[in-house]
């Protein structure tokens, strides 16, 4: 076989620096081991000052979903992953699309065979079929391995379909190393004889997994702890071309509990729910960094960078991670409170205005009255919407046990505070306080006596985004002493 071809694709590959790839399939959404796959391959790379690659891996055709591809462009700028070499920013290596890169894997796969590493086989649908009967898992019987060059070639002439298929050695043992796992052994007598490439000419996920992942000069791969059993496939793969094998490290999936995998079956969220419900996109990712890996100590909190910096192969664990949803609610909320003023309320005035029609309302007050009490910003809506219509409530809100109120209580504290509401001049939060607490003083009783009636009057709720007065500020005095009066007509 004439090699100058092989050649040449052999001195475009890349030396000297590490290069990740994270190598989607567009079927779908992007669930969350698929991002924390992309998310750990981009942290490699960036901690080794080297290069990260995207490669749409699009050979499974019936699977794929339109559209797909531009949820993985748009869900990785999101996340801060950009890309090195890509279909869309190219590179030394491409293209960078699997089904482009169609005509390259047959002419690897004459190379193996010629190397001993493959073989073509013609087995019928009808035969194999027979061979699984009694045991849908039993391995192919490597018939047309059997099959003389004279054979092999009276069927090409007469053509005859076939597929192309690893020739794995029935003796002896392979191992191959993890980064997370460390060595792992297994019998070569327990592989079986996949196929490489379809009898339409396109390859399986695995061969062409390989053929590109050296091609493109890759160092590390990482991928999910389920292709732990094809890893012995791949070695051989790598050693019939008498290729380098790269570091893998393959990561425990990601649990919804101590018994069940992430699903979207089974309801639980993709990057994009998430984002759906309110959480921001560095919250999600810094959460989804330590799902599986820690970087040692007590924080938790980490930029995109402090992650590239902090990661290590030797953070990540063997063990299923589970996704605990009240932790990443905990890690949005302290996203959410450290945000400049302004970019929080660019990222809520979404929710607030479709909660808060009344235009008499300073949005950005509102915003900053919400910042330090908000989790996900999904649950805006429901924490203001008072402000814009007093909702339906029952009066036995007035009565508070920490504070002290009773029915009675609070109807005398409202009935006492609108008189002096009503005289004040000047409508602000201070002015409203020393106001309420100048009351409270005259009355002989503690602020809550008087404060907590006011805040249920002008709010109808239990819990709210900030005290009485913040609220009555908020409100204007109109809008404040008609919902206080509105109170004093319910508690009478």
């Amino acid at each position: 076989m004439d090699m100058t071809w092989f050649q040449a694709m052999e001195a475009r590959i890349p030396h000297g620096q590490a290069r990740t790839r994270f190598a989607p399939s567009p079927t779908g959404y992007m669930h969350v081991g698929n991002l924390r796959t992309a998310l750990y391959t981009y942290l490699i790379a960036r901690h080794l000052g080297g290069s990260f690659l995207l490669r749409i891996e699009d050979t499974d055709q019936e699977r794929l979903v339109e559209g797909a591809t531009d949820v993985i462009y748009s869900t990785l700028r999101q996340c801060g992953l950009t890309w090195d070499e890509g279909p869309d920013v190219g590179g030394p290596v491409g293209p960078y699309v699997q089904t482009e890169r169609r005509d390259l894997y047959g002419r690897y796969a004459e190379l193996l065979i010629e190397r001993g590493g493959a073989y073509r086989c013609f087995c019928t649908r009808e035969r194999l079929e027979e061979l699984h009967r009694d045991d849908p898992t039993a391995k192919y019987d490597g018939l047309c391995a059997r099959l003389t060059p004279e054979e092999v070639q009276e069927k090409l002439d007469a053509g005859v379909p076939y597929v192309i298929r690893q020739k794995i050695p029935r003796e002896g043992t392979t191992t191959f190393t993890d980064a997370t796992f460390g060595d792992i052994t297994v019998p070569n007598d327990t592989l079986d004889d996949n196929v490489l490439i379809k009898s339409d000419g396109l390859p399986t996920y695995n061969f062409a997994n390989v053929i590109d992942d050296h091609l493109m000069g890759i160092t590390h791969v990482v991928r999910g702890s389920e292709y732990l059993s094809s890893a012995p496939k791949y070695n051989l793969l790598y050693e019939s071309f008498g290729w380098k094998i790269p570091t893998y490290i393959h990561c425990a999936p990601v649990m919804r509990d101590a018994q069940h995998k992430m699903s979207k079956r089974h309801g639980d969220p993709s990057y994009e729910d998430l984002i759906a419900e309110g959480y921001l996109s560095q919250a999600v990712v810094n959460y989804v960094a330590l799902l599986g890996w820690s970087p040692g100590g007590e924080r938790e909190i980490y930029s995109l960078p402090e992650l590239a910096e902090a990661f290590d192969l030797k953070g990540i664990s063997k063990s299923p991670a589970v996704f605990d949803k009240q932790k990443l609610t905990w890690m949005n909320a302290e996203y959410l409170k450290a945000m400049a003023p302004e970019d929080f309320y660019q990222a809520a005035a979404p929710y607030l205005k479709a909660a808060v029609q009344n235009p008499a309302i300073d949005l950005r007050k509102v915003a900053a009255l919400v910042q330090p009490r908000c989790e996900v910003l999904t649950d805006l809506a429901e924490r203001v919407d008072f402000l814009d219509r007093l909702p339906e409530y029952d009066t036995a809100l007035y009565v508070h046990k920490k504070s002290k109120t009773t029915l009675e209580s609070a109807l005398s504290s409202l009935q006492a505070a609108l008189p002096v509401l009503e005289g004040l001049t000047e409508w602000s939060n201070d002015a409203l306080f020393a106001a309420l607490s100048g009351l409270a003083a005259e009355l002989g009783v503690k602020n809550a006596i008087v404060l907590w009636p006011v805040r249920v009057a002008v709010s109808g709720k239990a819990s709210t985004p900030g005290g009485a007065t913040e609220l009555c500020a908020l409100l204007g005095k109109e809008e404040s002493l008609r919902r206080i009066r509105d109170g004093i007509a319910r508690l009478s």
